[in-house]
């Protein structure tokens, strides 16, 4: 199983959605920002990690949202989603070949990566 950290980047009422790149795995689906843990790292080292790799930002990390075990045909993964915000920097597409700010209302529009049902269904709560 291979453990993967998300963020859920609120801004007032919206949150950050990122798209995959057309080359990747779910190519062009959406998901949050984050990737996996590396050997060493901690949860949220790695999510610190990943969102200044891939968004060009500063996360300031705070509690679990969720966590979700998801099974793709090709990887299983842990998912563990944290609630966190920008510290320093502007979000910029590195990574993503799109980056949203989307209320829960807007997640209908959107195909999102399997693994985060459970977390946009609590969202959508």
């Amino acid at each position: 199983m291979i453990e993967v950290v998300a963020a859920l980047i609120r801004n007032g009422d919206k949150f950050l959605i990122c798209r995959r790149p057309a080359d990747k795995a779910r190519p062009l689906l959406w998901e949050f920002v984050g990737g996996k843990v590396e050997p060493g790292e901690t949860a949220e080292d790695a999510l610190v990690r990943e969102c200044r790799e891939e968004l060009a930002v500063t996360l300031s990390v705070g509690g679990v949202f969720m966590d979700v075990v998801h099974e793709y045909p090709d990887i299983t993964i842990h998912l563990t989603v944290f609630n966190a915000s920008i510290a320093e920097g502007t979000p910029r597409k590195i990574e993503h070949s799109d980056i949203r700010w989307i209320t829960p209302g807007d997640i209908p529009h959107y195909e999102f990566c399997p693994a985060d049902a459970d977390i946009l269904e609590q969202l959508m709560a």
